[in-house]
């Protein structure tokens, strides 16, 4: 697959199992997945890779194929619901309100780091709740959720509840 991929485009979409592996990626993989595009590639010594992925976008995978060694889909874009425009100022100070208040026992050069990336993301919303999301989700079960919320608000709302119960503890 990832010789395939590094031929062709340089992208691969990457879901999630939900349970053990099957024989049928409908009975064990999330409806919802990303295409991710391959920045950086590593052969390790046992023939597996080390991959850096940028994702691109949120994909739903229709129709499993079975014409490759490895699974391969018919994917669609999964679309997004935006967050109304009087809304939006609201919902990404509450989020970030309570990812601040959660990292206020981390050194202020870190949390300097992370105010800038998320700068670099703030035009886009969904972007924004993504990077958060794979930043500070540690449970995968949730992390999914979020990319399967199609409703961008409601992707906020389940971050800012998360990132708000979460146990940061002290740096120190």
């Amino acid at each position: 697959m990832l010789d395939d991929a590094l031929e062709s485009h340089c992208m691969i979409c990457v879901g999630t199992l939900t349970q053990n592996e099957t024989d049928d990626p409908t009975e064990c993989t999330a409806k919802t997945g990303t295409i991710g595009l391959i920045r950086v590639s590593k052969e390790q010594e046992d023939g597996r890779s080390n991959l850096i992925l940028h994702g691109i976008l949120r994909v739903d995978f229709n129709n499993w194929l079975e014409e490759n060694e490895y699974p391969y889909a018919e994917i669609e874009p999964s679309p997004s619901i935006p967050i109304p425009d009087d809304e939006i100022d609201q919902v990404k100070a509450a989020l970030q309100d309570t990812l601040y208040l959660a990292l206020k026992h981390f050194p202020d050069a870190i949390v300097e780091r992370i105010k800038k990336s998320l700068a670099q993301v703030d035009s886009s919303s969904s972007a924004l709740a993504d990077v958060v999301a794979q930043q500070f989700v540690v449970d995968p079960d949730k992390r999914r959720q979020l990319l399967e919320e199609p409703d961008v608000k409601k992707r906020f709302e389940m971050l800012t509840r998360e990132i708000g119960q979460a146990d940061w503890g002290s740096s120190n």
